[in-house]
């Protein structure tokens, strides 16, 4: 039968005896109630096959045996102290780490403010971003390849914490030289559904508002589908197509007479970008930081 290994609290105990002369003065040490010391002793005794305590009604002491054992003990003790230091080294190393999920328009345009000022406030913390559409934020997220995502997407899986950290605005904008251009009403959202558009992929934060908001109409084929809104702005600067964009992406363009927007009557598509994170409810570390100082 194969021997169990023996507590280090009982081995702590051992060389209290051997250290302050008795085991009542060891348990005291230790904060252990006598009793227990006594029996916890008596099944190490057990374990090991022999006697490592004179019980005297003085008090207790050493036996040759436990006095031997008393010495590896401190060897034990020491390697197991090692041990947790060594593990508190790397809970200590990867606090100081920070692994981002974000979705192409935060990444973009709201994260490279946000990490300024995160590495200003904390320089000793290194961190890792990687850029997805918010579908698969949401997989690195729930499969733990990050400690916080930022997502634009209207909706969050169940059993993920949430928070609002952004606002913006999805925009129909086309080239100044397109008919759209031109128009002087509004479009209705009928017309903007059957109009053919520069998109991005399935499972972009982007396309899931647009199809959200356009799913009770008939919908034309689209022109381009595109990873990123950076490739599906050049394609509208290019005169490909209109696109719906967030105003992030295209406030210089369009301020700059580069693109225009066309207005679409009574289609809302103001979003929120959040912060998601799996439980618990309170993100700590240096995610919780920046989550916390994007918030303020």
């Amino acid at each position: 039968m194969q021997m169990r290994w023996p507590d280090l609290d009982v081995l702590e105990l051992l060389v209290g005896v051997d250290d302050h002369g008795s085991l009542s003065a060891a348990a005291k040490v230790a904060g252990v109630a006598q009793p227990n010391a006594s029996r916890a002793m008596k099944r190490l005794e057990a374990q090991v096959g022999a006697p490592l305590l004179l019980r005297r009604p003085t008090g207790s002491t050493l036996t040759a045996e436990g006095t031997v054992l008393a010495h590896w003990s401190r060897k034990v003790l020491a390697d197991a102290r090692h041990l947790i230091d060594v593990a508190a080294g790397m809970r200590e190393r990867r606090a100081a780490e920070l692994t981002i999920s974000a979705s192409m328009t935060v990444a973009e345009h709201l994260l490279p403010g946000w990490l300024g000022r995160f590495r200003q406030q904390n320089p000793d913390v290194t961190v890792h971003l990687q850029v997805r559409n918010s579908t698969l934020v949401f997989d690195d997220v729930i499969g733990g390849a990050c400690d916080v995502g930022f997502v634009e997407s209207p909706t969050v899986p169940r059993g993920l914490h949430t928070v609002a950290v952004a606002r913006d605005r999805l925009v129909v904008v086309v080239d100044p030289g397109h008919p759209l251009a031109r128009r002087r009403k509004p479009l209705t959202i009928g017309e903007l559904a059957r109009t053919p558009l520069v998109v991005r992929e399935p499972g972009s934060g982007t396309r899931t508002t647009l199809d959200v908001a356009l799913h009770e109409y008939d919908r034309a084929a689209p022109l381009l589908e595109l990873g990123s809104a950076a490739a599906i702005r050049t394609s509208v600067l290019g005169g490909v197509g209109p696109a719906v964009l967030s105003t992030l992406a295209v406030a210089d363009q369009v301020a700059a007479g580069d693109l225009k927007v066309v207005e679409v009557a009574e289609l809302h598509l103001d979003r929120i970008l959040r912060a998601v994170w799996r439980p618990p409810r309170q993100l700590e570390g240096p995610g919780g930081d920046l989550v916390r100082m994007v918030r303020r």
